[in-house]
């Protein structure tokens, strides 16, 4: 294996860029959070803070207006779709999605949120009555937060922002609120990394500690987000490997690798869901069933002696095999498809997901048809109850029985986010409907 190659492979998982949404109700300052830290970490280009100052003519800088590129966006004073950022500090690398508060736009937040290793849900201390008890929360903040558990974000932070507009007591009004989330986090199974208070507008405990807040002695937004863990998928275990795409390349004469020379070979290219592949290991395909070995693996177009999960990898074979794309290669016996299921499934459609109706659904990158043939129940995000249910509106969430035209390789979403995640699809307008988690 290259040295080179393999160097790159330790380094990309031993240095892993944290990947983070901001989430929460509309106008919460979440643009204005991710603005405030490409701000203060210097990742800003240098014509794009002049521009920002021309824009202000004087008055202070409008950070929002650095993810809000949409004309929409800036003429409403709302995010509508999801914006990506990319900064850096002196310990870690970080990838930002601003996701949008408006509930109209919440497929936009579990686009975000389906891929992210963390979340920080914003609240707005100047929309809810803090001196209430027990504080309300937001319809907003609650959907957010449990869409983000359940997408298994493993790291959930409430920044309880705006603070600074509060002219009373602010240790107070932090404290009620911060019981209020604390209580809500318990309820509803959620493990909160840390309740900040923050003023993304003026900068307070962000990325520098508030000499506002002398009563907090905690750490700011960034130092709790430069600790967080990466999400990795299990590396031990059974091999899964959904297809991508196929390559077929020439290998010439005076070329040798483990699968001959001076003949075409076929790579099978997907990013690994779980466990780890090496040559001479024993694989079989789905849906054919058919066994082979493991010729050799390549990474970045090169052999190596072996790839993980949450690495890209080629895959070749000692023989032809029939395998396309929505494929997946796994250890013998590893898998068990089903065409029956169990799941969590949030609707993102303005039309309403019903009983017996086919949808189109993608499980890794397989298309196939199936059918709701049952809704169990409903959540009701202010009480965390179940509620009997014939069918979910738009940004329900609730529980459903399942049943494809094919069966599948499907695992629970808490043991494996790849395998265990399927996009719902109508097929007569094309658009994304719901996001299905397997329970069982």
């Amino acid at each position: 294996m290259s040295t080179a190659v393999e160097n790159n492979m330790k380094d990309e998982l031993a240095h892993k860029a944290l990947r983070f949404l901001t989430a929460g109700s509309v106008d919460d300052g979440k643009s204005t959070l991710i603005g405030r830290l490409l701000f203060d970490s210097r990742a800003i280009l240098a014509d794009q803070l002049d521009a920002l100052e021309k824009r202000a003519a004087g008055a202070p800088i409008d950070l929002s207006l650095l993810t809000d590129g949409l004309e929409a966006e800036r003429e409403q004073g709302i995010t509508i779709d999801v914006a990506y950022r990319y900064f850096a500090t002196k310990t870690r690398k970080f990838i930002i999605a601003d996701a949008p508060g408006h509930e109209q736009y919440t497929r936009n937040m579990v686009t975000a949120a389906a891929g992210s290793d963390a979340a920080v849900v914003l609240v707005d201390i100047t929309k809810i009555d803090w001196k209430a008890s027990p504080v309300p929360l937001l319809a907003q903040t609650r959907r957010h937060s449990l869409l983000a558990q359940l997408l298994r974000v493993p790291s959930i932070v409430f920044a309880i922002n705006k603070l600074d507009a509060i002219e009373e007591d602010t240790e107070t009004a932090f404290n009620n609120v911060k019981a209020s989330l604390e209580a809500f986090a318990e309820q509803a199974g959620i493990v909160s990394k840390g309740v900040i208070p923050v003023s993304a507008l003026r900068g307070d405990n962000v990325t520098t500690p508030s000499a506002n807040w002398p009563w907090y002695q905690g750490p700011t937004l960034l130092q709790v987000l430069e600790e967080l863990p990466a999400t990795d998928e299990r590396h031990d275990g059974a091999l899964l490997h959904p297809v991508q795409y196929v390559t077929r390349d020439s290998v010439g004469e005076g070329e040798a690798t483990a699968s001959g020379t001076g003949h075409q070979y076929r790579a099978f290219w997907g990013r690994i869901a779980h466990g780890a592949v090496k040559a001479g290991d024993e694989v079989q395909i789905f849906p054919s069933g058919e066994n082979a070995i493991v010729a050799e693996v390549r990474c970045a177009a090169e052999v190596v002696a072996s790839c993980e999960a949450g690495q890209s990898a080629g895959i070749v074979l000692d023989r032809q095999v029939d395998i396309s794309r929505g494929d997946w290669i796994a250890t013998p016996g590893s898998m068990k498809p089903t065409d029956t299921f169990t799941g969590t499934l949030a609707w993102l459609d303005t039309e309403p997901a019903v009983l017996g109706r086919k949808y189109w659904v993608r499980h890794g990158n397989r298309w196939v048809q199936a059918r709701i043939t049952a809704i169990d129940s409903r959540l009701d995000i202010h009480t965390l109850a179940d509620q009997d249910a014939s069918e979910l509106a738009v940004n329900e969430i609730g529980r459903v029985q399942i049943q494809t035209q094919q069966p599948l390789p499907v695992e629970a979403y808490l043991d494996n986010r790849i395998s265990g995640a399927l996009i719902v699809v109508d097929p007569t307008t094309n658009r994304t409907s719901g996001a299905l988690l397997v329970k069982a």
